[in-house]
Parts: C-alpha cells; structure tokens; sequence
C-alpha cells in the first residue's frame, strides 16, 4: 500500500539535504521524520474514525502491538564485548535494549530529531563510556568513516522507503562495515497475516508504505553483493543476518 505526501516537515533540521538537487529522497524522508518525532514526542495521530475501528488500532492502543513491530537484532546477532556497533534508526535503542550487559561501543544515527535529542541527553548518564553519540540524519547518508564497524543495524524502517533507496542503504553500509562485519536488518513480510491492517495504519501516520515481496529483498542482497547468514521470522517482519563478499 502507497499513499504520495509531498510535504516537507517545517524544521530545517529534517530537512537537512532537501536543497540537494542530485537527491530524490527529501519527500519522502521528511514524512517519516515526522511520525517518529510525534512518536518520541508523545502526540496523537489524527487517524479516520474507521482506522480507529481495526482491530490492529485497538491492538496498538492497549499496548499488545509493540511486541509484534520489534525485531530482535540480537537473537542473530548479539553485539560483542568491544565491538564497535552503528544502529541505523536507532530511536532510543540504548536506552531500552541491554547494551551496557553486551559492553558494545553505541554509535548511532537517527532521521527524528526529538528521539537524537533524547538519546544524546541520556544516554552519556547511562553510560558515558560505550555511549558514543547519536547523529541527525538518512539512512543513505551515513556520517561515519568507512571500515568503521564490526556490526551494523537497521531496524524498524524499510517498510517507509522503495527498495531501490534500500541499495542505497545497503551501498552505505558496505561502506562504514569492516571486512567480514555484519549487517542486520528488518523487512515487512507482505505475506503476514496482520501486514495489510498494519500498512493501513502506518500510511495513515507516515504517508507511504510499501510491500515489496521477499523474493525482490533477497535478490536485492545478492545483487549489493552480500550473502544471507541468517534469517529469522516475526509476526510482521523478517529481519536477515547479511555479509558483504
């Protein structure tokens, strides 16, 4: 399911390559920022009275829906002792998630402001040593030196971009990952029983969904030029355990 926006959010900040003329991403990058910064925030989302009818809105207020939207990174790819370790659309992933039992270097970078904002101002008091800053901006621009990471992860967000700015990423990745990194991310399986009612629900909050077949997302693996270590299935998404040849 696709729905066009052709708003650019109002802070400059989301906006950050948006007078880059070479780039064909600021409108669909910026909705995004968007849902996640109200997200952060804590606002409502205006949503039709039909929306709030599903059943996967009720699932989704009651708190019961969270739980089927997060994919595990660790189960195939525990972050190690030292390793240095990008989570791409981090949110506030350290935070939540046990990095300091893993003792893993933290670096991150976010497309919403108010969640970068959040994580730089605690995550120092949380652990000043394996924190190590979160910055603003795509997926498809990372901000960080080549051969930079044992592990990098992208969760959460596929589903909000096509597949051809997913190679992009996947370039980028390449890129910051030292030789035999690896790379763990997430795909909405169009196949699951509540990816329709979810995909309603989201282009309703962010503007633009896509469902793209598994069989296109693997092929996409092989044809960056990496190699499928593992794979593991969710209510929602896949995620994949990816090495670059």
């Amino acid at each position: 399911m696709s729905k066009k926006s052709d708003r650019l959010a109002s802070n400059p900040e989301q906006n950050w390559f948006a007078t880059d003329k070479s780039d064909s991403w600021p409108l669909l990058l910026s909705p995004v920022a968007a849902r996640f910064d109200r997200e952060y925030r804590g606002e409502p989302f205006a949503l039709p009275e039909e929306v709030e009818a599903m059943p996967i809105f009720l699932e989704s207020v009651a708190g019961t829906l969270q739980a089927k939207t997060v994919s595990p990174f660790w189960q195939i790819a525990k972050p190690q002792k030292n390793q240095r370790c990008l989570d791409i659309g981090c949110g506030v992933s350290f935070l939540i998630y046990p990095w300091r039992d893993w003792e893993a270097f933290f670096y991150g970078q976010e497309i919403s402001s108010a969640a970068r904002d959040a994580l730089n101002a605690r995550g120092p008091q949380l652990n000043s040593k394996l924190f190590k800053g979160v910055e603003l901006g795509p997926a498809h621009r990372l901000k960080y030196e080549e051969d930079q990471f044992d592990l990098c992860i992208a969760t959460g967000f596929s589903c909000y971009f096509p597949i051809d700015y997913w190679a992009i990423v996947m370039g980028e990745v390449k890129r910051v990952l030292k030789p035999g990194g690896h790379f763990v991310f997430d795909v909405l399986n169009p196949n699951a029983p509540l990816a329709e009612d979810w995909a309603i629900l989201e282009t309703y909050r962010t503007g633009e969904v896509f469902l793209e077949e598994i069989d296109d997302w693997e092929k996409l693996i092989k044809t960056v030029g990496a190699k499928i270590v593992k794979k593991q299935s969710g209510d929602l998404f896949q995620m994949y355990k990816v090495q670059y040849n």
